[in-house]
């Protein structure tokens, strides 16, 4: 008797997974290895607990419809990689082609590059629009990192910061990568390159706010109720302006007595699960009739009125820094490790990938240690 054959589920590279929230239902979600990390997709489909026969049949019902789901983004996969490859997987294809058939399988798999792909390849298309990838070696990397640095030019005219000529030059890299192992070319020329031939992208400055200062953001009044709440919830919790604007009630639920708010961070589509300390929910809006999809901080101004109002605010306070919402998230990573949380946790809070996104605000609180130390040698 022949061996069964596997199902398209059982052979998908997305998994079916469950995750278990604080009121007992089990959240279904896919999840996909993609270059050694995990994307995820919330299906906003949820198992109840079995408590009765029609309960299961719901839930026998939900979770066909999440395998449907699986089933649909398996076989747009394979159609996706069917169509990206030429039969003959030349190696004179055009570059700008294969950025294009990158981008593709990029918005296939739901990920949020895209705008970043599309603005790589249209300097790709300036620098040199007939390169194809057997042109690429050492020498058309150094040309293209030269070509970034002296002519490469923005919108309005102006050079490209070292931050953007670094995102083009690597999302090349990304996609060369991707053209290594679909065996269109045998190696990426970017892993010659020497150290000091690379773009290096200088370390920003990180805006923040010491715990005085957010003492007197606190005690400072604001004719923005909305905007007052949001920020000091950002301060004690380090969410993002564009997770704090979708944040719902559903999103916010309590375990044990232990709040706790849990979301697919936007930038990232990490989800996140942060512990809420009594400072954060203290800032929370009076819930009152809320429905669990209602947004927590509605109201909130666009972007341009609401650095306005941060700005009117501080002045008002009397900080004398230049204050957007982003440093309310800055403020509370250096709160955290000041006050002696490990860097591994504070990674977690923070939703970065890596600890090494986190080790710039570890560097700012070791700064302030030598500074401290500083003050008692001056004084003697």
């Amino acid at each position: 008797m022949g061996r069964k054959k596997k199902s398209l589920i059982e052979k998908s590279p997305f998994k079916l997974r469950r995750r278990k929230l604080a009121d007992g239902r089990l959240s279904l979600f896919l999840d996909r290895s993609v270059d050694g990390g995990h994307e995820y997709e919330f299906l906003q489909l949820y198992l109840m607990p079995e408590t009765s026969a029609k309960v299961k049949r719901q839930n026998a019902q939900i979770l066909r419809k999440a395998e449907d789901i699986q089933r649909e983004r398996t076989e747009a996969l394979l159609k996706a990689k069917v169509e990206a490859v030429p039969e003959n997987k030349s190696s004179d294809m055009l570059l700008s082609d294969w950025l294009a058939i990158v981008r593709k399988n990029h918005e296939h798999r739901g990920a949020r590059d895209l705008n970043g792909i599309d603005n790589a390849r249209k300097n790709l298309l300036k620098f040199r629009a007939d390169a194809r990838l057997r042109d690429l070696d050492k020498q058309f990397y150094l040309d293209y990192i030269d070509w970034l640095r002296s002519s490469c030019k923005t919108a309005w005219g102006k050079p490209v910061s070292p931050k953007t000529a670094h995102s083009y030059y690597t999302t090349l890299r990304t996609a060369l990568n991707e053209a290594v192992r679909e065996k269109l070319i045998e190696s990426n020329p970017w892993y010659k390159l020497e150290m000091t031939e690379k773009i290096k992208v200088p370390e920003s400055k990180r805006d923040f706010l010491t715990i005085e200062e957010i003492k007197k953001m606190i005690a400072t009044p604001f004719f923005n109720e909305h905007v007052r709440q949001a920020y000091l919830f950002s301060c004690f919790c380090g969410l993002r302006i564009s997770d704090i604007r979708k944040l719902r009630w559903r999103d916010i639920s309590i375990s044990g007595g232990q709040w706790l708010v849990s979301v697919v961070m936007t930038k990232t589509t990490n989800p996140v699960y942060i512990p809420l300390s009594s400072q954060a929910v203290k800032w929370l809006p009076e819930r009152k009739d809320c429905a669990p999809e209602d947004l927590v901080f509605g109201g909130l101004p666009n972007a341009g009125n609401l650095c306005i109002s941060l700005k009117n605010w501080a002045d008002k306070a009397g900080v004398k820094k230049n204050v957007t919402f982003h440093t309310a998230r800055h403020s509370c990573a250096v709160l955290l490790l000041t006050l002696g949380a490990d860097i591994y946790t504070v990674s977690k809070i923070l939703g970065h990938r890596s600890v090494r996104a986190t080790q710039v605000y570890a560097k700012i609180v070791d700064k302030k240690k030598d500074d401290a130390i500083a003050l008692v040698d001056n004084a003697f």
